[in-house]
């Protein structure tokens, strides 16, 4: 069940398995001139059937709104093995695709930047995604081992940030955003080659995070204007317990705390709107993994998403190390109603059997 079972150019209707695997469908598509409307860091292992059921946002949300709003159907087998087909038609544009990246001075200029793309380009900004000056240094880091070892940004800064635009003038739009005093300096790509390039910056990130040492990831949708604040306060924390030393660097017992993501992906258990809300990626190298780490880590990382408001997965599902922590992100009302919709349609516990929600 991993196969792109058809594909109509004309009209942009794409039918496929749901374990194909994303980044595979994403790639059989660019090379019929279109692009999937998702994309993620996980894209080379996760599944369509799974970005489906957690509606997936991801690096495309801004352009293309949430994962449902672009699957029209579904053919599915119930509990019983009846077989529900449920497919039909989607509709797809491709436009002509501009990218840019910037150093910025603050997170608050980050936000400000974010405020600006989304006032000055409307609908055809397509992502906005941000990252920090550690989070660069590890990217730079696998690109140097790569053989890249060229500057990037004429001048760095403490974060980052990367705008794709859609059907639009490229160089127009960045010397806009440039224009702001928070930015320090910027790049614009002007062929496929350099899209691709300043894409790395943003996509090799879990992978630079990974060949830093041992990884604790956490996926978690927060209020724009304070996602950082949860690096910094498990940057302070970990200070604290004795396991990070300044920044961290290679031996001690913390080496990198990492935070990057999507801007304007996400939503908060008080507000609706899911342009409110960010994913922030939190990653927390260490030199290996231990009981101590993950007990000064958990479930103090919940404990501050709880407080304000957001939720303990933003875009990857709940998954199973998180199922026991659901209680920060749902109230007893909603997981018990979560227990009666998953046994309404099944029953007998065959679907998905053996996790949190039986």
């Amino acid at each position: 069940m991993n196969k792109v079972r058809s594909f109509d150019p004309v009209s942009g209707i794409l039918v496929v398995d749901a374990g194909a695997i994303l980044e595979t469908t994403d790639n059989f598509l660019e090379s019929q001139g279109f692009i999937f409307p998702l994309d993620l860091g996980a894209k080379g292992s996760c599944q369509i059937g799974g970005n489906v059921a957690t509606n997936a946002g991801g690096l495309r949300l801004l352009r293309y709104g949430s994962l449902h709003g672009t699957v029209l159907g579904l053919e599915v087998v119930l509990p019983d093995g009846t077989i529900w087909n449920g497919l039909s038609k989607l509709r797809k544009d491709n436009t002509a695709q501009n990218v840019a990246a910037f150093a910025v001075s603050s997170y608050e200029g980050v936000q400000e930047v974010f405020a600006d793309a989304k006032k000055y380009l409307g609908e055809i900004l397509s992502a906005f995604e941000f990252w920090d000056a550690q989070a660069y240094t590890l990217v730079r880091k696998v690109l140097e081992e790569n053989g890249v070892e060229r500057e990037v940004f004429e001048e760095e800064g403490p974060f980052y940030c990367l705008i794709e635009t859609g059907g639009s003038n490229a160089e127009h739009d960045a010397e806009d955003l440039m224009e702001k005093n928070k930015v320090l300096t910027g790049v614009l790509s002007q062929d496929d080659t350099q899209f691709k390039s300043i894409w790395a910056l943003r996509e090799l990130l879990p992978e630079s995070c990974g060949k830093a040492g041992a990884v604790y990831k956490y996926d978690l949708s927060v209020p724009v204007g304070e996602m950082y604040e949860i690096v910094e306060k498990m940057r302070e924390r970990l200070r604290e317990r004795g396991l990070l030393k300044g920044d961290g660097a290679a031996g001690d017992p913390i080496r990198a705390v990492v935070g990057y993501g999507h801007m304007g992906d996400g939503k908060c258990r008080e507000h609706l709107s899911p342009l409110i809300a960010g994913n922030l990626h939190l990653n927390i190298v260490a030199d290996k993994y231990t009981d101590e780490i993950e007990q000064a880590i958990e479930p103090y990382v919940y404990e501050i998403v709880s407080e304000k408001s957001g939720s303990i997965s933003a875009e990857h599902g709940l998954g199973v190390m998180k199922a026991p922590h659901v209680h920060y992100s749902q109230s007893d009302v909603s997981i018990d109603l979560m227990r009666k919709l998953k046994h309404l349609f099944d029953p007998k516990g065959v679907l998905n059997p053996y996790k949190y929600i039986q």
